[in-house]
This record gives C-alpha cells, sequence and structure tokens, in this order.
C-alpha cells in the first residue's frame, strides 16, 4: 500500500470531531464528493457532510477491510460503525478516491446501498422495502 492510501486509511479510521481538519487536509481545495445523499465541490462542503455524521449519529467510526492503490487511484472497502438511538448499525461499502499529482484527494466517492442498508432497517419503511425486494428476488 503506497503512503497516500495509508495516511488516508488511518485518517478514516481515527476520525473524530477533533480530527475533522487534519482529514479534510487531505483534500483538494476543489474536490469533489458523491455518496447516495450528496454531491458537493470543495473542502468546505466535505467537511460539513463529515461535521454533520457526528450530530446524526452516535459514536461513528469507519473500519476499512481491505485497500487497491495506486499512484493516482484508491480503493477502499469499509464498514461504517454507528448507533441508531440505541441500536448498533453498520453499513458496508467502498470509496474511490482519485488523487492529483500533489498527493491530494480530487475525487471521494462513496459506493454502498442506501436500501439495503439503512432504509430496510427502518420499522415501516423497512418492512415495505424488505416486502418489494423479495417480490423482484429471482427464487
Amino acid at each position: 500500500m503506497n503512503n497516500t492510501a495509508q495516511t488516508i486509511q488511518t485518517k478514516f479510521e481515527t476520525l473524530s470531531p477533533a480530527t475533522l481538519p487534519a482529514l479534510v487536509a487531505l483534500y483538494a481545495t476543489h474536490a469533489r464528493f458523491v455518496d447516495p445523499f450528496n454531491d458537493v465541490l470543495g473542502a468546505e462542503k466535505i467537511h460539513a457532510i463529515f461535521s454533520h455524521m457526528f450530530t446524526q449519529v452516535r459514536e461513528p467510526r469507519f473500519t476499512v477491510t481491505k485497500v487497491i492503490a495506486s499512484e493516482a487511484d484508491i480503493f477502499m472497502r469499509w464498514d461504517f460503525h454507528f448507533y441508531m438511538g440505541k441500536r448498533p448499525a453498520r453499513i458496508h461499502g467502498s470509496t474511490h478516491f482519485e488523487i492529483n499529482s500533489a498527493g491530494l484527494i480530487t475525487l471521494h466517492r462513496d459506493y454502498w446501498d442506501a436500501a439495503q442498508e439503512l432504509y430496510e432497517k427502518l420499522p415501516v419503511l423497512g418492512c415495505l422495502l424488505r416486502f418489494i425486494r423479495r417480490k423482484i428476488a429471482v427464487h
């Protein structure tokens, strides 16, 4: 694994409100962040997304389970652990980072299934989504 990948992994696995500025410093000024809920440009907006995460869930933390890296691209598979109310929850996902020649992140694109990993775990909506998933699945 290259040094940039190792640094990114460490920053995500130790992410807290206090360490957030150090993570955001890894992003180019006009970096793009895309996930199932957001598509923003700029390190300031990326900072806002992570800050918001700390207000929405309790004890959020990332565990990186696999890294594939070249100089310009890094792929990380991860588990995001948190509490929804009193219940522990986990989202499985992955991120593609594009890295510029200065070693800064220019693209952060998260891939995870919001329906299966989040919505299906909600009481009313989850029931409906699980029903729909069963109906369209191949048996």
